[in-house]
């Protein structure tokens, strides 16, 4: 079953083109009611065949390398190398693997993506208040095998 093209945003910043990011929108999936119409969410109540069906059109349109690493955000700081088997509980997932799809979900939250500058590693992290006040970020930088001065970040769209 093929999938229409998604609109999606794609960041402007100044990274290898090895790196890809993206951010989706709500247009283009197949959730009825008040999850219309591409929702991600398997803890938002949608039906759940709804969701695996929008997460498979989204995987089809961004043409992504490999099946996406989901988490269970609990607007925490723990920040995870992927990959990972299952959800696990956290709000940042990060990777040093070609081919390894790290994401975060957002609605009125921050998504930040970081890479640096040679492409050797990238993260996502789930930045809500509480996140950020807790030290999401600073706990994903601390993550990473790279000094924190190497580093470029990408803030999403938020409220």
């Amino acid at each position: 079953m093929s999938s229409p093209a998604l609109p999606w945003l794609r960041p402007e910043w100044p990274v290898s083109t090895r790196v890809r990011a993206g951010m989706t929108t709500r247009v283009g999936g197949v959730s009825t009611g008040p999850f219309a119409s591409l929702n991600l969410g398997h803890g938002s109540g949608d039906a759940q065949l709804a969701v695996e069906e929008n997460r498979r059109r989204t995987a089809a349109a961004l043409a992504l390398p490999g099946a996406p690493h989901w988490l269970r955000q609990v607007h925490g700081t723990r920040a995870l190398q992927a990959p990972f088997e299952g959800t696990p509980e956290a709000d940042a997932a990060w990777t040093c693997q070609a081919g390894v799809v790290c994401v975060v979900q957002a609605a009125d939250c921050l998504p930040v993506l970081l890479c640096d500058e040679s492409a050797t590693v990238v993260a996502a992290a789930h930045a809500g208040w509480r996140g950020l006040a807790g030290g999401v970020l600073e706990s994903t930088v601390s993550a990473l095998p790279v000094p924190p001065a190497r580093l470029m970040a990408w803030l999403g769209v938020a409220i």
